[in-house]
């Protein structure tokens, strides 16, 4: 199938999706704060770029989208270009294991 956006539309659609304080990410810095939950970081220093990290718990938490690291419950493949799109929401996905082991085996966190 082709793409129904121009390449003009699809690349301004696609400017505006977020990698950090997204929706679910002010919601859930919000909840924590409102509980009184502090001394967490946002947007450490660590492989895979962790949403919120608290270090004196050693605790990261990724705020992972559900379409971009294919959740199994909600994810649906695109109609057009499904090709390309299992090659990068797989990608993600491996990518996803190969940090939580690195985050893991580090002990650091």
């Amino acid at each position: 199938m082709v793409d129904i956006f121009t390449k003009e539309q699809r690349s301004y659609y696609m400017s505006r999706v977020r990698s950090k304080n997204t929706k679910p990410e002010l919601l859930l810095r919000k909840l924590l704060f409102s509980r009184g939950i502090k001394g967490y970081r946002v947007n450490a220093n660590l492989p895979g770029k962790p949403d919120i990290v608290f270090t004196k718990y050693k605790l990261v938490i990724f705020i992972d989208g559900c379409f971009w690291h294919k959740c199994p419950n909600c994810f649906a493949l695109p109609q057009t270009n499904k090709e390309f799109w299992m090659k990068k929401i797989d990608g993600n996905v491996e990518r996803d294991k190969k940090i939580n082991k690195i985050l893991s085996e580090s002990g650091t966190l």
